[in-house]
């Protein structure tokens, strides 16, 4: 995200697409940069910004007049009264610049349209460029939008003067060198001790680089690396900190067991990780402590082929406080390893199971029976789900969220199971081929649900949604 000029013109508004924001072009060379809220984890979803303040009504009684919206005294309704004599007028400034309105007026704006909105004048950037307006949002910057050509073909780094002003605590680099990430700590004003979450991905970053930038960034918490292939374990081993509480590290070909033991052994107050790694094995979640064993309650294991029940037997009895757990993709997890899931870690909150491909009807039995805490399941992708396995699920009266997309199993009476569930509030049936327009339309005793998702659902039709709007009206109905 570039830092909005003062003199740029003014371009409309973009949208958001799966949580990220492209901006407008800038003068300084930061024409494509984006913003994205939160961490990639989640749902895909478009980003927003954060609720804006409640603010009193404006007075209708008596309509502004244009002396008034430049600053300028405002007549009475009926003329001045008699026998009073109209003194000077108080100084104010007028509406258009008056900070204190401004301030609760732009919180009414996407980050995108206050981007924007700082172009059109010294005041409202003055205004805008507050740390408040952009907190939560992380600016994505790619490397060539990182250097401006001078005239003579020569290339100078750009100005990160305003991204210094809004505050920002965390940026996603794509596609940098080792070069690039020392020129970015060199002129960023914050990076040294005001940054507290680095995302690289798709960059050439290497050992030595990975070294510098942790060891110069000395605030950097929460460390995110995609498809950087040139570090290697040994670049863990040299750079990883103890101060580092958050870890992601996905696409990296050069990431197996020896990876895994080098984050057990120097990251002690670790409490999130999420790792996507083919060659990583039963092994190496062995590596794991009691250290972490105090502190960690994410973990995340996306395709990890190689994990088997074995794997799961580490991670229950090396992390028991554990309160998210993913397994998706873990292609050779089965319902032995829910049941350990389910008898050891009972504080879990969340549990994606997703593309499980051996998951049955028996592990929703162990789900259902242990994990009394649960708010949210994933078992998207799991073929061998049927209606009985949602008739264990119908007994959790925690569950907030459940997604069953492309669980091809699931048919009508299924659905039943579910209406006894008046806690939930998401419900994902995207993809379900053997779903009816009938036995949908039941859904609507379902009179808490926020969203429900029929994306590529055959049964799903014009007369279902419209039914719907008019008996779910509080619910948000995808197509």
């Amino acid at each position: 995200m570039s830092s909005p000029g003062i003199d740029g013109d003014p371009k409309p508004p973009c949208l958001p697409r799966n949580g990220l924001v492209k901006l407008p072009g800038q003068p300084n060379g930061l024409g494509a940069a984006s913003i994205t809220k939160g961490t990639p984890a989640a749902k895909n979803r478009p980003c927003q910004p954060p609720p804006p303040p409640s603010l009193p009504p404006p007075s209708l009684a008596a309509p502004l007049s244009r002396a008034a919206l430049a600053g300028g005294p405002c007549p009475p309704a009926g003329g001045p009264a008699p026998g009073l004599v109209p003194g000077p007028p108080a100084e104010r400034p007028p509406l258009a610049t008056d900070e204190k309105i401004l301030s609760g007026l732009f919180w009414y704006f996407s980050a995108c349209e206050k981007c924007v909105l700082a172009q059109v004048c010294k005041a409202w950037r003055r205004v805008l460029y507050q740390p408040k307006f952009w907190a939560g949002l992380t600016p994505v910057l790619h490397a060539k939008e990182l250097y401006n050509v001078l005239p003579g073909g020569e290339k100078e780094f750009v100005n990160l003067q305003g991204f210094a002003a809004r505050g920002f605590e965390g940026f996603c680099l794509v596609g940098v060198s080792d070069l690039d990430i020392c020129e970015f700590i060199d002129n960023y004003a914050l990076s040294k001790k005001g940054v507290k979450a680095m995302s690289l991905k798709r960059s050439t970053i290497t050992d030595a680089g990975l070294e510098v930038m942790l060891e110069q960034m000395q605030g950097v918490v929460r460390l995110e690396l995609s498809g950087c292939n040139d570090f290697t374990e040994a670049g863990l081993w040299s750079s990883l900190s103890a101060r580092i509480t958050s870890l992601s590290v996905s696409d990296c070909i050069n990431v197996a067991d020896d990876a895994i033991a080098a984050i057990s052994q120097l990251l002690p107050n670790l409490a999130e990780l999420s790792l996507q790694a083919y060659h990583v094995t039963d092994t190496a979640l062995a590596y794991f402590t009691a250290r972490q064993g105090h502190s960690t309650h994410t973990l995340r294991l996306l395709s990890c082929w190689e994990i088997t029940n074995h794997g799961v037997v580490n991670v229950v009895h090396s992390l028991p406080n554990l309160t998210a757990l993913s397994l998706s993709g873990c292609s050779k997890v089965t319902d032995d390893g829910v049941e350990l899931v389910a008898e050891n870690l009972r504080k879990l909150r969340s549990l994606d199971l997703s593309w499980c491909p051996r998951i049955t009807d028996m592990a929703l039995e162990y789900v259902a029976c242990d994990l009394h805490r649960l708010e949210e399941l994933v078992l998207d992708r799991c073929v061998r789900i049927t209606d009985t396995g949602l008739s264990y699920l119908s007994t959790m009266s925690s569950l907030r969220s459940l997604y069953l997309r492309w669980c091809c199993q699931v048919q009508d009476f299924g659905l039943k199971h579910l209406l006894a569930m008046k806690s939930l509030r998401l419900l994902s049936l995207a993809g379900c081929p053997l779903l009816t327009a009938t036995g949908l339309s039941g859904l609507v005793q379902l009179q808490e649900l926020e969203e429900l998702e029929l994306t590529n659902c055959p049964g799903a039709t014009p007369e279902l949604f419209k039914y719907f709007s008019q008996h779910l009206p509080r619910c948000l109905v995808i197509e």
